[in-house]
């Protein structure tokens, strides 16, 4: 096993695109997930990229990601990264994949000056919760999230 951790590649679309359906199926959701393959590659690599990534391979196969934006603290006055998506596939777990990606993304905060590292994790995943903690990460316990979709967002824009 040869495993690396990697900026994502425009040649990994498709693995990285397969992987978020995973996570999706393993969350419960997949009818709810309809990313293409244009559309990440669009995010990653367009003109004026809002999305970042990286993989994590083992013998030259992504076999995990991590999908990730930049967010901003007001009270920290500095940027920051929000982890959107941290998946490996199942066969490959508990060989530090998951912590080298991780690892990643705090070494881009560290050299950017960033404040933090954020994310959210279904309640019920407690495996990934006791992964999160043994790493030194706090859940927000008293912070909930919202989320504004579909009619309701499309209803809200319609009374300005």
């Amino acid at each position: 096993m040869d495993p690396t951790i990697r900026d994502v590649a425009a040649d990994d679309v498709a693995a990285v695109v397969g992987l978020v359906r995973e996570l999706a199926e393993y969350e419960r959701e997949p009818a709810s997930c309809h990313l293409t393959d244009e559309q990440l590659h669009a995010a990653l690599f367009g003109p004026a990229p809002a999305l970042f990534g990286h993989v994590a391979t083992v013998d030259g196969e992504v076999v995990g990601c991590a999908l990730w934006f930049r967010n901003f603290s007001t009270w920290r006055g500095v940027h920051g990264i929000y982890l959107e998506d941290l998946y490996v596939r199942p066969e490959h777990r508990g060989r530090g994949l998951g912590r080298g990606l991780l690892a990643q993304l705090a070494s881009v905060c560290r050299e950017r000056g960033y404040a933090r590292l954020e994310w959210s994790v279904l309640d019920w995943n407690a495996p990934s919760i006791a992964f999160y903690r043994s790493i030194g990460a706090v859940p927000m316990d008293e912070w909930t999230t919202f989320r504004l979709d579909g009619d309701a967002l499309r209803d809200l824009d319609r009374q300005k």
